[in-house]
């Protein structure tokens, strides 16, 4: 079962909070840590908070179960509000300055349970097979009866 933990309009540039995201995206969340308290990017120290918030979460659903095989599933980054300034400028002019902000998803789960889920539903039963190209000759052949009446 996989544990999603939000942070919402953190005061950086979407673009600079995103080289962070891509370097731990699918990553194992032990090696995300590490990676992230040493990383000398500003935006790593709130990143790793919220890793960490995440395997808080997955362990609150999961019963306190073990986070080894804790993975980072999704990560993504989208813009949030973006104040505007004005900077002074020569000649009277002011020029206009946009600081951003972004807010970041990150979902977490064990490494092979999305997989597993996937392959039961998209298993289908051997008769259902036979069955499908029975049914494509059936509506054929109801299509051209139409047409000749």
């Amino acid at each position: 079962m996989e544990a999603v933990a939000k942070l919402r309009n953190y005061p950086t540039s979407p673009r600079k909070m995103r080289l962070l995201a891509d370097l731990i995206r699918g990553q194992r969340v032990d090696l995300v840590l590490a990676e992230l308290e040493h990383n000398p990017k500003h935006p790593a120290v709130p990143l790793r908070k919220l890793v960490l918030s995440a395997i808080t979460n997955w362990k609150q659903a999961n019963e306190g179960a073990d986070e080894a095989g804790l993975v980072v599933k999704t990560i993504f980054v989208d813009g949030g509000r973006t104040l505007k300034r004005m900077r002074p400028a020569p000649q009277g002019r002011g020029y206009r300055v946009r600081k951003r902000s972004n807010h970041v998803t990150l979902i977490v789960d064990v490494a092979g349970e999305s997989k597993k889920a996937t392959k039961k539903a998209k298993a289908v039963p051997a008769e259902e097979v036979k069955e499908a190209p029975a049914k494509k000759a059936a509506a054929k052949k109801s299509t051209k009866e139409s047409k000749k009446a």
